[in-house]
């Protein structure tokens, strides 16, 4: 068996990948209204600060950064998945015995800004590049669409020079 380890850096900033089981299906965003509920759940638990996020069908990349004295990430994705889960089996939306999700997910502790900001853009650009949309600005299921209304970077990153609309 393999043995994973994980890192647990206290307060530390930590990039996730969590993905569906069967990754045909389209869970997350058919339902992120309940994936956004199983969140705010658990974050009034165990608080920690969503720096960026995207959700897509059947796979969702996050940056959290946990308080000083917090290494429990690992509790809180449990939490998230087995309060989405539930609200999907109470309402037939996921009728099956497994859980619709991987049992591992993918965990890196952020080392520096330019690791930070590198990760950044991954995410926001991660819906371009999976074919859901033509430019970052497109897709709403992002933490993209609040850096453009605070000011961190224009609603055309990353969009071709014809996909850009005169403002």
């Amino acid at each position: 068996m393999v043995l994973y380890r994980r890192s647990f850096v206290p307060g530390a900033t930590y990039f996730f990948t969590i993905a569906l089981r069967d990754r045909r299906q389209a869970l997350l965003v058919e339902h992120v209204d309940w994936l956004r509920d199983s969140m705010k759940q658990v974050h009034a638990l165990h608080a920690w600060r969503t720096d960026v996020i995207v959700v897509l069908p059947d796979h969702l990349h996050a940056l959290w950064t946990l308080p000083e004295d917090d290494v429990q990430y690992p509790t809180r994705w449990r939490m998230i998945k087995s309060l989405f889960t539930r609200r999907l089996r109470e309402t037939g939306a996921w009728s099956q015995q497994s859980s619709p999700w991987q049992s591992r997910y993918w965990e890196h502790t952020i080392r520096d800004d330019r690791d930070f900001e590198n990760h950044v853009n991954y995410i926001h650009y991660n819906p371009v590049k999976h074919g859901h949309a033509k430019a970052p600005r497109d897709w709403p299921h992002s933490s993209f669409h609040r850096f453009v209304r605070d000011g961190i970077i224009p609603i055309n990153w990353a969009a071709e020079p014809n996909l850009v609309e005169e403002e």
